[in-house]
């Protein structure tokens, strides 16, 4: 099928382009088989990206260091749940869903390959590139074998008194079963002999996990921060938990477990008792990879696994260490030479008082005209928590709605929203318990602000609240007004210092109508379809997205302006990139901003020609969701919290706001420009499937960092100043 063949198909060459078009097309068969990548195999080729920034020499050590430990703890949770749902799919008999039309088990053995070959890689990583660059900076890790007598005296003490203690081996034999191995724990495998006897047993000693992974020796008078792993010192000690017994073998292991959480909702059964009913067997999952010293004898190995019920597939030989998801704990290290460069948010320009040393008034500022933020680079905390603090303490404000997906352990937004309900304002949380690995926290919060007098809503049945929404109404003049806060990212003032977001606050009376709509449904018993500056998922923002494509799909064929421009952590759903592709083919120039996963297949003569992939990873974690049509020439722009997948568009209620002033069109303009230039650094995805980095000119020198350029622009703004 050709696109005007689509437009015709759907009627959308003479339609008005309402809401209520005939959004069900599927492909015909026309379409190539082979246009989507998997998106298995694309997720670990982000993560992939994610470890080419740890071999890179040009940027700081110590940032080296925590991408190490990020790929490492990217790669537990893909584990945990991606591959763990698939397995449980296949073993169950469900069906798993795959646009690259290739069987189950081959996307398994797929998934497996690939790991093996990133772990091992990972491993590499650390062993000859980042580990000998910590010694040349005076940071060394060091291995029992490195100590010298002195060294090894002073350490025994160490052991002795700090770590003995609370170490517990747990014996293998008729009395004592295999004991039970508890997902991503670092565990000592242990054979010994008694010499009485000649009796070889077996034990497990797990690493504790309430004591540093690396712990620092004694200073040698050298002026160098030494660390030994914590599971190298314990091994090397051995002797003391088991006196009178000969250490045969000792090796590490580590399992990854299954921790997908399914809920079945029944409006019947309260969704709490529900989920922590689960959030219990998710700790005893079945385990789905088994991580082991590349020493381990093999008799150890077929223990493990005959106990662990795992394949060899999911079997993962590694050099010691394993878990290098401990690096975080070096990257904690005070050496800010081996970092980037501390960067202070500044207090968005449009939030400052107009007068010369007034308070900030974040009502008065917003009045003024809608204001755009762009974290980290201007500050969360003067912005959305101001703003929310305010709204606390503000006679005025008669009620504040807010939605709560995740929120750090010492939230300054929670203890407003109890602020405000203990000082007599209506206050409505509505918390997302579902939140993936943030299920126990938001319960705990969800009663704290129960016992303050806030309305909590624990979400609607089958559907996640993943929207980023507030809203204050405030009393003026006798006259009821909207302020309105719109965002890509989480209530989070932690998260927010390092994730890339932009949010809008607005006081214009429509956003505000459609959020109160909003939050009334959410909260009742149903999502009305139509909003006026809104986009919400589940009902109608797939069908927006695709009428705007159609609408640039028909522009082009009529010769009229028309372009694409989107930039989302993940991008998978069948019918838009179907749409998209049809697009590409009447000439739409389409550009797409990929932090993650991409099944969009770009560069393909007659179907995707005008389509260019491009993925930006650095300092800050690229998390923003855009959406931006040419729309002839009145272009359309969206923000929000939704990315291209089925869960956000079918599964959530996801919201995107429309920008409208020119300013900020202009603004997300400038940053799709920058993002898509060949003179910045960035990964761009091919034909094949491949992501080539580009960083360097021909000849060699460095291309522009996004994330630094636009950190020099924003810290340059003056009041009223654009890019």
């Amino acid at each position: 099928m050709d696109a005007q063949s689509f437009l015709d198909d759907t009627g959308l060459a003479t339609d008005s382009l309402d809401d209520d078009y005939d959004s069900t097309w599927v492909d015909d068969g026309t379409l190539p088989e082979d246009r989507f990548l998997d998106r298995e195999l694309s997720w670990l080729a982000f993560n992939q990206r994610v470890l080419e920034l740890a071999e890179d020499e040009n940027l700081p050590l110590l940032e080296r260091a925590n991408f190490l430990a990020i790929f490492s703890n990217n790669l537990d949770e893909f584990f945990m749940v991606r591959v763990a749902g698939l397995k449980r799919r296949i073993m169950t008999g469900l069906a798993v869903p795959t646009n690259v039309g290739r069987a189950p088990l081959d996307v398994l053995s797929a998934i497996s390959e690939r790991a093996h070959e990133l772990q091992a890689r990972h491993a590499a990583v650390f062993r000859d590139l980042v580990k000998p660059a910590l010694d040349d900076a005076g940071i060394h890790i060091e291995t029992w074998a490195d100590l010298d007598d002195e060294d090894r005296e002073r350490i025994d003490e160490i052991f002795s008194t700090r770590i003995f203690p609370v170490l517990m081996p747990l014996a293998v034999d008729p009395a004592h079963p295999f004991p039970y191995i508890s997902g991503l724990s670092l565990n000592l495998s242990v054979r010994v002999r008694s010499p009485k006897t000649g009796k070889e047993e077996f034990a497990r000693l797990k690493v504790p996990t309430v004591l540093p992974r690396f712990v620092q020796l004694p200073d040698d008078e050298r002026g160098l921060l030494r660390f030994i792993p914590l599971e190298d010192l314990v091994s090397n000690h051995l002797e003391e938990l088991f006196p009178g017994m000969e250490i045969l073998e000792h090796h590490e292991f580590r399992v990854t477990r299954n921790e997908d959480v399914e809920v079945e909702e029944d409006e019947s059964e309260n969704l709490i008792q529900s989920l922590e009913r689960e959030l219990l067997r998710r700790r005893f999952g079945p385990p789905i990879r088994l991580e082991i010293t590349d020493d381990m004898d093999e008799r150890t190995l077929e223990l493990l696994v005959r106990e662990l019920g795992i394949t060899e597939q999911e079997v993962y030989r590694l050099p010691a260490p394993l878990d290098l998801g401990g690096l975080f704990e070096v990257f904690r290290i005070d050496r800010p030479e081996l970092k980037y460069r501390k960067h202070v948010p500044t207090t968005s320009a449009a939030l400052l008082p107009v007068e010369p040393n007034a308070e900030p008034d974040v009502f008065a500022s917003i009045s003024r005209g809608d204001v755009l933020l762009h974290h980290p680079y201007e500050s969360f905390a003067t912005s959305v928590q101001a703003f929310l603090e305010q709204a606390a303490r503000d006679p005025n404000v008669l009620a504040i709605k807010q939605t709560l997906y995740r929120t750090s352990g010492d939230s300054p937004i929670v203890e407003a929203l109890i602020d405000a309900a203990e000082a007599g304002k209506a206050v409505l949380a509505l918390v997302e318990i579902k939140a993936r690995f943030d299920e126990s926290a938001n319960i705990n919060w969800a009663r704290q602000l129960e016992k303050a007098g806030v309305h909590v809503v624990y979400g609607m049945v089958g559907l996640k609240t993943h929207c980023k929404l507030a809203l204050v109404v405030r009393e003026e003049g006798g006259v009821l007004r909207h302020y309105s806060h719109i965002g890509t990212g989480n209530y989070n003032p932690k998260t927010s210092r390092i994730y890339e977001d932009l949010g809008l606050l607005t006081a214009d009376d429509q956003v505000g109508k459609d959020l109160t709509r909003l939050f009334n449904e959410l909260s009742g018993y149903a999502i009305e379809k139509k909003f006026k500056r809104l986009l919400v998922a589940p009902l109608h923002l797939r069908k927006g997205l695709l009428k705007r494509i159609r609408v640039e799909t028909q522009n082009a064929l009529t010769g009229a302006p028309s372009g694409i421009r989107i930039k989302v952590n993940s991008i998978v759903d069948e019918a838009i990139i179907d749409a998209l592709y049809l697009a590409s083919q009447a000439g739409v120039p389409i550009d797409l901003w990929v932090r993650g996963i991409c099944s969009v297949r770009p560069g393909v003569e007659g179907l995707s020609e005008n389509i260019r992939v491009r993925s930006i990873l650095g300092r800050y974690l690229e998390h923003s969701r855009i959406f931006s049509f040419a729309n002839g020439d009145d272009p359309q722009v969206f923000i929000g919290s939704a990315d291209i997948m089925h869960r956000n568009l079918d599964r959530r209620v996801e919201t995107l706001v429309r920008l409208a002033d020119p300013g900020q069109l202009q603004e997300v303009t400038a940053l799709f420009d920058l993002a898509m230039s060949e003179e910045t650094a960035s990964w761009w995805l091919e034909e094949s499937g491949e992501w080539t980095r580009h960083a360097a000119t021909v000849a060699g020198d460095e291309l522009q960092d996004l994330q630094d350029v636009v950190m020099r622009q924003i810290s340059a703004r003056k009041r009223g100043g654009t890019w």
